[in-house]
């Protein structure tokens, strides 16, 4: 348990001094994660040195009993006791120390004597004349070299103010330039939920509190008001009202009941329910989450890595300059001066500052994206494939009729039969066969072993019979059962659009299921903003038959349809595609699309999607609504011209600077303020520049209200 104590109070904003157990070290992206995902709170500032807790909220009712109970509960520690690494612990920066120091002895240098002045001097530009040469010793030329050798030769040559002003402003620059990547990369841990360290869980017939990583499959779990769900699982008791807005964007509360899902990372504002556990630890939702942003800060973009052997390349290009300019003029200064201008932070810095901004307007947006390389594949991309179910559509199937090819068998019998194996599978035809049977109140009925082959059927056995239940191209082709008797009926319903699926008991047809899907209300207008973002190609992957397939894809435009595929066929396509010169991206969300996935360019999963192919993608979108990749691709193609502009700025703009101190126009003071200042201001364009204006966040809420509007029209 922590001590905690309000140290001072206002109607919107509390203080907290907060002193941890001995041998506790916070860490602080969970600390403030956790804190912010409480109902009314607005932000959160830690200050661990002062061990003190600024908390701004909304003043409602209960908020400064709510705030302290939280944080006596003992708060997420260190990363490697929570199973998710989350970021940096805190700590007392001592970097923020430096220019301070560097600006005391600026200011004290004019007041000295001459000979003080120059022992000050020296000792403070020791650490940057060390680090240069230390530098230059293992690394070769670069950066710190060109400094160390800028404030040396200004000391050298008795302007002490000069290279302290130098010093003062190197210290400054860069004390700057580390907090503005440092805060672009907790903007994307900022997308970290929360993890809860204790959980209510009965044993017994009895509740106790025990840590969340001792929680275990069909443990129940009781979460009441203002409590985090710790575990992925199906609400057994109960009634609450749940914040999902952290996963899902809502930001109504969500009505949960005895049979509804519960995810873990959501909040409980109302009400009180028992969960019965069916993922926990790094299964759960929000475990995935922090290990696919974990990934994201890691993985480099191919433009991230080319910005930063350019920016190397470019220390040469200012040596050369420097030394240059001192065999034609023999001034020191100029040399010194030449020598501040440093093209490598401007490009080396604002790349990752850029893409990693783009992945925290993403996570705000629904969108994660497994680090800079997928930000520049999908913006690069020419060709989107779609797989179908319940990605071009909305997956959510319904049974519309049953046809008998036997006489010994009823349509309620057929029905029982088949959904009696299908509850076995997650597949949304299984979900619609099944929910079916469950309306209709027909009972379970007795058989083997279910064994399911991917994107075909399943197969199983009753009273000693084989039954086999899959698609026309499973029984007919592979399993060499015949249904031609039925041709004409199987390919009229396939005519109208429906998924046909069959079922034989002992290689003799029993009869159809046919089910319909819906379109997404989005799927026209988003294949056309696509195009309109520069797409040249969209392609439909599905295992559908040909009628229905070449149906649906004509009716959205498709440029190509591949119909009754299998999962390697998937891949071999996208890898054809890819070997013909495309840049493609692929969409999907079943098993079967996993090995496509990983061979595409870029692969994009959708939230209802199966586990495998969220680990596979390298976008996740967080909200069940395909508009996403428009919003995705808009992102990442204003990200990359954010990338090229910064580029041309840098070199401009430090070019200049370099001509003016070759020419002798800028001091090395100047050339310091000048060069800094301009490397600032690529680093903030490049934290905000990917930021969706007002005027851009009314635009995406206007077509988002039309996108039923274009698809009637």
């Amino acid at each position: 348990m922590n001590r905690v104590q309000i140290v001072h109070e206002l109607p919107n904003r509390l203080r907290f001094r907060l002193a941890t157990p001995a041998g506790t070290t916070l860490d602080c992206d969970t600390l403030q994660a956790y804190l912010e995902s409480r109902p009314g709170v607005t932000s959160v500032r830690i200050n661990h040195p002062a061990q003190s807790i600024i908390v701004q909220h909304d003043g409602r009712h209960g908020m400064r009993t709510a705030l302290t109970t939280a944080l006596t509960r003992r708060p997420p520690s260190h990363p490697g006791e929570r199973g998710v690494a989350t970021g940096r612990v805190c700590q007392n920066l001592s970097g923020g120390l430096t220019p301070v120091i560097s600006g005391l002895v600026l200011l004290a240098t004019p007041l000295l004597p001459k000979r003080l002045q120059a022992a000050v001097t020296w000792a403070s530009l020791s650490q940057t004349l060390f680090t240069g040469l230390q530098t230059l010793i293992f690394r070769g030329i670069k950066v710190e070299v060109l400094d160390a050798l800028a404030v040396g030769l200004s000391a050298w040559r008795g302007e002490y103010v000069t290279a302290n002003t130098t010093q003062f402003m190197l210290h400054l620059g860069e004390y700057l330039q580390n907090s503005t990547e440092r805060k672009s990369e907790d903007l994307v841990k900022n997308l970290l939920l929360p993890i809860p360290t204790d959980a209510w869980v009965e044993r017994e017939g009895t509740l106790v509190q025990v840590p969340v990583n001792e929680i275990t499959m069909g443990d129940l779990v009781e979460v009441g008001v203002g409590e985090l769900i710790p575990v992925d699982g199906e609400v057994v008791e109960g009634m609450a009202r749940v914040n999902q807005a952290s996963l899902t964007g809502e930001t109504v509360p969500v009505k949960k009941e005895m049979g509804d899902g519960a995810i873990s990372g959501t909040v409980v504002e109302e009400g009180r329910i028992r969960i019965r556990a069916v993922r926990v630890g790094d299964h759960t939702v929000i475990a995935r989450i922090g290990h696919f942003i974990e990934d994201s800060l890691k993985n480099e973009s191919t433009t991230q890595r080319l910005a930063a052997n350019l920016a190397d390349k470019r220390v040469f290009f200012t040596f050369a300059m420097g030394a240059m300019v001192f065999a034609m003029t023999r001034d020191l200064r100029r040399m010194a001066s030449t020598f501040l201008v440093d093209f490598a932070c401007g490009i080396k810095i604002s790349t990752p500052v850029a893409f990693k901004s783009a992945m925290y307007q993403g996570g705000t947006m629904g969108i994660l994206f497994k680090g800079g390389q997928a930000i520049e594949n999908i913006a690069l991309a020419d060709t989107f494939a779609f797989d179908k179910t319940g990605t071009l559509t909305s997956g959510r199937l319904e049974v519309v009729e049953v046809r008998l090819f036997h006489p010994g068998c009823t349509e309620d019998r057929l029905l029982a039969l088949v959904a009696s194996l299908e509850e076995h599978s997650t597949h949304p035809v299984a979900s619609a066969i099944v929910q079916e049977a469950n309306q209709r109140s027909l009972p379970h009925m007795q058989h083997g072993v279910v064994d399911f082959i991917v994107a075909h059927g399943l197969q199983s056995s009753m009273d000693g019979k084989t039954i086999l239940v899959g698609s026309r191209h499973f029984l007919e082709e592979d399993e060499g059962i015949s249904f031609a008797a039925h041709g004409e009926e199987i390919n009229a319903l396939m005519e109208r659009g429906y998924l046909v699926l069959l079922a034989a008991r002992d290689r003799e047809p029993l009869g159809i299921i046919a089910l319909r899907d819906h379109l997404r209300e989005d799927t026209v207008a988003v294949l056309k903003e696509l195009r309109q973002l520069g797409v040249k190609q969209l392609i439909m992957l599905t295992g559908d038959h040909r009628i229905k397939a070449r149906q649906l894809g004509a009716e959205l435009g498709m440029d190509a349809v591949h119909h009754e595929l299998i999962p390697g066929e998937k891949m071999s396509i996208i890898n054809q595609l890819k070997q013909d010169g495309h840049r493609v991206a692929l969409v999907g969300d079943g098993i079967n699309d996993a090995p496509a996935l990983a061979t595409a360019d870029v692969g994009i999963a959708m939230p209802r999607g199966a586990e495998l192919t969220r680990n596979t993608a390298d976008i996740v979108l967080m909200r069940d609504q395909l508009y996403g990749i428009v919003e995705a691709r808009r992102l990442a193609m204003r990200t990359m011209e954010l990338v090229r502009t910064n580029f041309k700025i840098a070199v401009g703009v430090n070019g200049a600077i370099m001509a003016g101190s070759a020419m002798g126009r800028f001091n090395p003071v100047a050339t310091s303020i000048l060069h800094n200042g301009t490397t600032l201001a690529i680093l903030v364009n490049s934290l905000a520049g990917t930021r969706m204006t007002e005027e851009h966040g009314r635009d995406v809420m206007q077509r988002m209200q039309n996108l039923r509007k274009m698809l009637v029209d």
